[in-house]
């Protein structure tokens, strides 16, 4: 099993976007769309903060979280990455896109990029992802993407797998 922290920080190319490692530059630009155990940021010096903390997750192995960045541009248009430690060669599956990017299928380019990286590189056995019952375009895309649901959660949750 090949887990983080990589000796380079794995950089996954489609031909739209780079799947790329989030730079102080980006932090800006990232505030809206910047959570860290579902808290949202509020200012840039929050985003900084729960990029930091994403920083230290990755370098204690039990994260990756890549910024989505356009490949004419390389701006960062919204993050995907995998959450909560890798026991039993499990990932979970977190993503979140500008608004004005949604709705292109630039999310399921970049979420393939994710699972094809977590299965072949990462050799993940399962890979989870969790969202709200009312998130009918969340839902969309894990179905889109072959994932099953596999159970309500409570909160309003429900949790889906990566069936290949």
């Amino acid at each position: 099993m090949n887990l983080p922290p990589y000796q380079n920080f794995p950089e996954l190319i489609s031909d739209t976007l780079i799947l790329r490692q989030i730079v102080k530059d980006d932090i800006e630009s990232l505030v809206e769309i910047s959570f860290y155990n579902a808290l949202p940021a509020l200012t840039v010096e929050d985003a900084a903060e729960m990029q930091e903390r994403t920083n230290l997750d990755y370098q204690n192995g039990s994260s990756i979280h890549w910024g989505i960045a356009d490949k004419k541009s390389n701006k960062i248009i919204g993050t995907v990455g995998y959450y909560r430690g890798f026991e039993n060669r499990t990932g979970e599956l977190g993503c979140v896109l500008k608004p004005e990017f949604q709705r292109k299928g630039l999310m399921t380019e970049a979420m393939k990029l994710a699972i094809e990286f977590g299965i072949n590189e990462m050799k993940l056995r399962k890979i989870g992802a969790i969202t709200s019952r009312e998130n009918k375009p969340a839902i969309q895309l894990l179905e889109r993407l072959s994932f099953v649901k596999a159970k309500d959660l409570d909160d309003d949750e429900v949790e889906y797998f990566f069936v290949k």
